[in-house]
């Protein structure tokens, strides 16, 4: 989980990832963000992040996005 956080607080340094529950509803993350993450993400954690998973609710906290790298990691 802190290298995720690493990796938001590198896109946004003002943002409190750990509490934040509403990255994208808030539209704290933009679709820039989005790509970024995911780039930085399959480089990091060693997983793919296919196009069905590129959904709100994977992207709206550090928790739930940590919880899909999870999955991914299982599915390997």
């Amino acid at each position: 989980m802190e290298e995720l956080l690493e990796i938001l607080s590198n896109l946004h340094p003002d943002v409190d990832f750990e509490n934040e529950e509403g990255l994208i509803d808030n539209m704290i993350l933009d679709s820039f963000d989005i790509v970024t993450l995911i780039s930085e993400i399959s480089e990091n954690f060693d997983v793919t992040i296919s196009a069905e998973h590129i959904i709100p609710d994977n992207f709206n906290s550090a928790k739930a996005l940590y919880a899909l790298i999870e999955k991914l990691e299982d599915e390997d």
